[in-house]
């Protein structure tokens, strides 16, 4: 099961070995731990093998700054408390990035800020990389910190920086369908309610914020780079399947290959790895025999809190594609769908 957890500090062991870093780091450490302990205080945490691997401290502010320069003023604000992952090569961090999002956006909340020490420098990248900018700096008696900051209405009109929000002006809307053995792997926060975390796998192609998928369906040729998709996750087969096609989420495409793209295998597999669901050996066979040639590279950036039914699609949206597989859909519509999801509309710009 690889699914992050959600539980109280006083239920969190102090003196495991994990925490030696923050220790080193922080000379008040474990007298604030054991502070929010009693305060009845909860942390998200992620084990691997049964050993703690990752540790994620949330708190919610209203309140000014001003022992950080420049002063931050009042605001109602998150804060990353404390945060530390055991990197292990499966893009763990950008899980956690999607989960600070998500409370944040869940809160109405539209700033975000860390205080980290420059020696950081993967975690430091991890923040910049979706939008984190540099803010200044906060001076205390285990050293200087620098403070980043992230702000959902600071838009600078590229996909990682901007995310989670989605651009809506100026770019196509589509469909996806998606088999149900794929989705779940591929969209670990989309997962139906009667689907099991135990189906969720510590690997870089569920944690990760980017998701690769190969088909063969012609009609993604049509995506562009900017494009908005939502996920179709396809019938089960366990009742009809206007009940159980179901639409879960909403993903921005970052571009579309060709197997005839690359060069040789080796340029290809490099490229595909690190996001396919799919093994080294199938993603070998599928660049041998070129049975699914279009390599889709997307952000995945909101999941929906209501799963939008196809009976809904087709009967009260009138959408009645000749092939469910891959369609567009108008601004209206998707507007319409992403009311039905129950998605927070100021995430869409």
């Amino acid at each position: 099961m690889a699914n992050i957890n959600y539980e109280y500090l006083s239920d969190i062991n102090l003196n495991d070995p994990f925490f030696d870093s923050l220790r080193v780091d922080y000379q008040e450490f474990n007298s604030w731990f054991i502070r929010k302990s009693q305060e009845e205080e909860s942390a998200f945490t992620f084990y691997v093998d049964g050993l703690l691997n990752s540790f994620l401290y949330l708190k919610f502010e209203e309140e000014s700054h001003h022992d950080i320069n420049p002063p931050m003023p009042l605001n109602h604000r998150l804060k990353i408390g404390t945060l530390k992952i055991d990197a292990h090569g499966t893009k763990l961090g950008e899980r956690f990035i999607k989960k600070i999002f998500d409370l944040a956006t869940e809160n109405n909340i539209n700033e975000i800020y860390v205080t980290v020490f420059a020696k950081h420098i993967g975690l430091i990248s991890l923040f910049t990389t979706f939008g984190f900018y540099f803010y200044g700096v906060k001076s205390t008696l285990n050293g200087d910190e620098s403070v980043y900051v992230k702000r959902f209405n600071n838009i600078r009109d590229d996909i990682l920086l901007d995310f989670p929000m989605v651009k809506f002006s100026g770019v196509n809307k589509h469909v996806l369908s998606i088999y149900p053995k794929f989705h779940s792997k591929l969209f670990p926060d989309s997962i139906l309610n009667n689907e099991s975390y135990s189906l969720l796998n510590d690997i870089s192609p569920t944690n990760s914020i980017h998701k690769m998928y190969i088909c063969a369906m012609s009609g993604v040729t049509n995506f562009r780079g900017g494009d908005i998709v939502l996920i179709y996750r396809t019938s089960d087969g366990l009742g009809l399947a206007k009940y159980r096609s179901v639409v879960t989420s909403v993903c921005t495409i970052q571009e579309v290959k060709n197997m005839y793209d690359f060069n040789d295998i080796n340029e290809y597999l490099q490229y595909c790895e690190p996001y396919s669901i799919f093994s080294e050996q199938e993603l070998r066979s599928f660049f041998n025999t070129k049975k699914y040639p279009f390599i889709i590279k997307m952000v995945y950036n909101l999941a929906f809190k209501k799963r939008v039914i196809n009976d809904y699609l087709a009967n009260s949206l009138m959408i009645r594609p000749s092939y469910w597989g891959v369609f567009s859909i108008s601004n209206d519509q998707f507007l319409n769908i992403c009311r039905k999801g129950e998605i927070n509309e100021n995430l869409i710009y």
